[in-house]
């Protein structure tokens, strides 16, 4: 996993921003645009599921950015139409989706993002966005 220091990572007006605050403006950003909360119900049982197993057993896995996606599905948040290109592209995971949890990152993470049921439906959806 990237080491990287997330503190502070941009200035706005001479004010340095704490990462929770640029991820709490741009989901006030994405709400002015189109949402989607369609998702499977297994999307979110996945992202529950990794999110608890984290809690009880501690895990260094993943970024701010991966449990930010959990915890959006888990607590079926809207997603924008981005956040869905985002969740369909983790598909080239796949390949370590059976990982145990704890043996490494692959299983816990692929389930934070919605697991098979999520990226498929990311998949699916971001076509049936993009006929519109």
């Amino acid at each position: 996993m990237e080491n990287r220091n997330t503190d502070y990572t941009t200035e706005n007006n001479n004010k340095l921003m704490k990462y929770d605050e640029i991820l709490e403006k741009l989901e006030e950003i994405s709400i002015k645009l189109e949402t989607y909360n369609d998702y499977p119900k297994s999307a979110t049982n996945n992202a529950k599921k990794a999110i608890k197993w984290k809690k009880e057993n501690g895990s260094d896995c993943g970024t701010k950015v991966g449990w930010t996606r959990a915890n959006q599905l888990a607590n079926r948040k809207n997603i924008s139409r981005d956040t869905i290109a985002r969740m369909a592209s983790f598909k080239r995971h796949q390949q370590h989706k059976d990982v145990p949890y704890s043996e490494g990152c692959g299983g816990i993470m692929y389930d934070a993002w919605g697991g098979t049921s999520g990226i498929e439906w990311a998949i699916n959806k971001l076509k049936q966005i993009d006929k519109k």
